[in-house]
């Protein structure tokens, strides 16, 4: 886990129409176009299924002890067309078995033996799943009997697992401090374009969820404080009284209440003083469920009204260990996140009861909580913040295939990230983190890899030109669409996208579809040029010539991106002015582009400047007559 005249001096541009384009379209989405599961227009079609399923999982962690063991059941519906023989059970902790395809380093406290099943059953028969050592992050289950469309299926699993010591998205924090998350073997996603999600997770891209309801039962030692995703059903069992009362009382309040404070942790008794406690939690309609426990980091929690027009309030809460100084202040950094991000971009309330912040080391959003790392820099602690936040909206509330399409929620994160920093650091300051940490590595490499098309399957890439395509790229592809249709049209396309698809599961066609047909303009010039093209950003001020009325200014596309751009002219009065360009300059011509300016004034010179869209070569950035 920036970016005037008056009497004298005008600017007018004169755009002719672009030649309708046409999207590169894979033959799954066109197949899915045939059987009007999802529309041209951007809209799910009418023969639009996801399936579906409920969970009721148990699982008991108590430490020291790194067993974690579980059993779940599971009702699984199958809403599609087809006749499923065979279902997917996707097993993510397996990640940690030794000698298997990982795209990150990690060392010997990683690896662990995975999770072991102990038992598995498909309507109360045992059943063997056909494992594959080349691909332990998945398995096939063969079933007896075929599940018919809008039948279900249920099938109970019992198993464990060891905690890894090396703590990423999940592990160890400390040694009793755990954040556990992928904890339970799950049914893959089986959808209307791709079949069953058969990608093996290989630590670097990220996930693809169904959305499900969940329960969820920890058993936790006494002493341990359990924090999840969802809803806990028992507070008055699990915490004594006078903690039960200031959880209950945080979640009407703007204020930041000490749940347990470190002295109150002290005392031994802020939990039920039972030899294990059941903690119950349930979350409905999510795509996932995570959980954290700790027997000594403090609890703070506020709240915080998210939709004015029902007044709806969120429980915004922070774990942590009571030396981490920044995240002191993490309640607040949530409320104020949640707040900002419900009212202006996206514009749409957060969609949870809950949002909880678990101090660990992953900077990582799962639904209803985030698991980041301490910096000490209370800046950069809330900027890191804002961002797993803003994955709230992208992938959980639109239920995105990340490991596919990681720009369709990475880069919407890294979008919000710059707006909404934009309002807490000023313009300059957040413009400089975002140039520094989603910009400049990627325009100032020159290697190849770093030119692959946005579009490129995010399951095919490594390294920088992963991290890129996922990240800066679309952020500024998306920030350029802001330029083009201006701010009111711009977030009206982009909430009638999100209210086509709160739920579903959309791909980039559906995307880039919606935003056209809500913006009533056909933009698949602009899309073809930043998400399927192999583009950089690097203008060029190619002269001036003086007309009747003042200059016509060219400027050369040599990188390809249709960037906006702010030409800066100085006159030989020492007076300047600046005349903002957005991306329309490149509608007509992707290559070439003449701003004309009225003007009585000689030009000294003219400047370029891309401010977040940097510049890949600022050498042909200035012209002198």
């Amino acid at each position: 886990m920036y970016r005037l005249f008056f009497i004298l001096i005008s600017h007018t541009v004169v755009i002719q129409p672009l030649k309708a384009q046409e999207l590169y379209i894979p033959r799954t989405v066109k197949q899915a176009f045939k059987n009007e599961t999802r529309s041209p227009d951007g809209r799910p079609g009418k023969n639009y299924w996801q399936n579906f399923a409920k969970y009721n999982i148990t699982i008991t962690a108590l430490p020291p002890d790194r067993t974690i063991k579980g059993s779940e059941q599971i009702t699984y519906i199958n809403n599609s067309p087809d006749t499923l023989r065979n279902i997917v059970v996707r097993i993510i902790q397996n990640i940690h078995k030794p000698n298997i395809i990982r795209y990150q380093t990690v060392s010997d406290n990683y690896i662990t033996e995975g999770t072991q099943i102990d038992s598995f059953k498909v309507k109360g028969q045992n059943v063997k799943m056909s494992e594959s050592d080349y691909h332990p992050t998945w398995q096939t289950l063969s079933l007896s009997k075929p599940l018919v469309p809008n039948d279900s299926i249920e099938i109970s699993l019992v198993w464990h697992y060891q905690v890894s010591l090396e703590s990423n998205r999940e592990g160890m924090i400390d040694s009793t401090s755990w954040f556990l998350a992928y904890s339970y073997p799950r049914i893959s996603v089986f959808d209307d374009c791709d079949g069953w999600d058969r990608l093996d997770f290989t630590d670097l891209q990220e996930f693809y969820s169904d959305f499900n309801d969940y329960t969820l039962t920890v058993n936790a030692p006494k002493n341990y404080i359990v924090w999840s995703t969802g809803v806990l059903q028992n507070p008055d069992e699990v915490l004594q009284p006078e903690y039960a009362r200031r959880l209950k009382n945080s979640m009407v309040t703007d204020s930041v209440t000490h749940i347990a404070t470190l002295a109150d942790l002290a005392t031994k008794n802020v939990t039920a003083q039972n030899a294990v406690n059941s903690w119950k939690w349930k979350a409905n309609y999510v795509p996932d469920m995570t959980f954290a426990l700790s027997d000594h980091f403090v609890w703070d929690a506020s709240s915080v009204v998210v939709d004015d027009a029902t007044q709806r309030r969120v429980s915004a809460q922070a774990a942590y260990n009571d030396t981490a100084f920044d995240f002191h202040y993490m309640a607040g950094y949530i409320t104020h996140s949640l707040d900002w991000l419900s009212h202006n971009w996206p514009g749409v309330p957060y969609p949870y009861p809950s949002m909880t912040a678990f101090q660990g080391y992953a900077d990582m959003e799962y639904p209803m909580m985030i698991n980041d790392g301490a910096t000490g820099d209370t800046l950069f602690t809330r900027f890191v913040a804002e961002h797993e936040i803003a994955h709230s909206w992208f992938p959980f509330y639109m239920g995105i295939n990340e490991s596919r399409y990681a720009f369709m929620d990475e880069g919407w994160a890294t979008t919000l990230e710059l707006l909404i920093g934009r309002n807490d650091l000023g313009v300059p300051r957040a413009e400089g983190f975002f140039k520094q940490f989603r910009v400049n590595s990627w325009i100032n490499d020159v290697s190849s890899e770093e030119d692959q098309p946005i579009i490129t399957p995010a399951n095919l890439l490594r390294g920088a030109a992963y991290g890129n395509n996922a990240y800066g790229k679309p952020a500024l592809g998306y920030l350029a669409a802001k330029e083009l249709l201006g701010d009111e049209l711009f977030k009206k396309s982009l909430q009638e996208y999100m209210n086509r698809w709160h739920g579903k599961h959309p791909i980039p066609w559906d995307f880039f579809n919606s935003i056209n047909d809500a913006s009533g303009k056909n933009l698949n010039w602009f899309w073809n040029n930043w998400y399927f093209s192999n583009g950089y950003i690097d203008l060029a001020i190619k002269g001036a010539d003086k007309t009747k009325k003042g200059y016509d200014i060219t400027i050369q596309n040599i990188g390809g991106f249709v960037a906006p751009v702010d030409i800066v002219v100085t006159y030989e009065d020492a007076s300047a002015e600046t005349f903002h360009q957005t991306p329309e300059i490149w509608s007509h011509d992707q290559k070439q582009a003449t701003v004309s300016i009225t003007t009585k004034k000689k030009i000294k010179s003219i400047e370029l400047k891309g401010g977040i869209f940097v510049d890949a070569n600022t050498s042909n950035n200035t012209w002198k007559p």
